[in-house]
């Protein structure tokens, strides 16, 4: 006797499409109605180029955002015992974009950045020297930006690549404007614990907090809440 063949179905999220399936008499079973949120419809390259760029556009104006306001001092003291600091994320994310949105695609970007060089001082994409300043690291961090930009728009999405030390070193531009986009936004988040370590300022972004509105007692309030649950939870 002939089986349905969806009989024994293997468990998919709920948002991924199931099989057409066969109850014996030919007709599917299962065929997605029009509009079905499950079954989203195909995003165009140039859609998911522009929701991606624009992402990643946000991501970049909160760094720069983030050392507004603070002394020389504070946007370059260490704050972890790994010495993450404020302009030194700046200045990674730098080379980060100029090499990923440019030698990736044979289209480098025109200034020389040693940080990378063979015999350059250990972790000094991370850190800034006393001698290297503010206005420095970020109009480089900007004019990146613009060499970026120029890459993004110029190639389509498929467009492909190589990153020489990856362990898949055959890229598309889809790749990295994901992993660009992912890298920014990881030190977007450090950013902002090292913001607020330094002088209590919050935010995602300079027009969008996206953090609720209270004053120090409230906050103070809330964190002994939370202290309390944890001591609660671990005695």
């Amino acid at each position: 006797m002939a089986g349905n063949r969806c009989s024994r179905r293997r468990v998919t999220p709920r948002w991924w499409p199931e099989p057409s399936c066969s109850d014996g008499s030919g007709a599917s079973t299962t065929s997605p109605a029009v509009g079905d949120r499950r079954y989203p419809a195909p995003v165009a390259d140039d859609d998911a180029k522009r929701t991606l760029h624009g992402y990643l556009r946000k991501a970049r104006e909160a760094m720069v955002w983030k050392l507004d306001g603070l002394s020389e001092y504070d946007v370059r003291r260490p704050l972890t015992p790994t010495g993450t600091n404020l302009l030194g994320l700046v200045k990674h994310l730098s080379i980060v974009e100029a090499g990923y949105f440019g030698k990736t695609f044979d289209r480098p970007f025109a200034e020389d950045l040693p940080w990378w060089d063979e015999g350059a001082e250990e972790q000094i994409d991370m850190w800034v020297t006393a001698d290297e300043t503010r206005a420095e690291i970020v109009g480089r961090y900007r004019r990146v930006w613009l060499h970026a930009d120029v890459t993004i728009d110029d190639l389509p999405t498929d467009s492909p690549g190589h990153v020489p030390w990856w362990s898949e070193p055959d890229v598309t531009l889809h790749t990295m404007l994901v992993h660009v986009l992912a890298e920014t936004n990881r030190h977007a988040g450090h950013a902002d614990i090292l913001r607020e370590q330094l002088d209590g300022s919050v935010g995602m972004r300079s027009d969008n907090s996206n953090v609720p509105e209270h004053d120090a007692a409230g906050w103070a309030e809330l964190r002994d809440r939370i202290e309390q649950a944890a001591r609660t939870a671990g005695s």
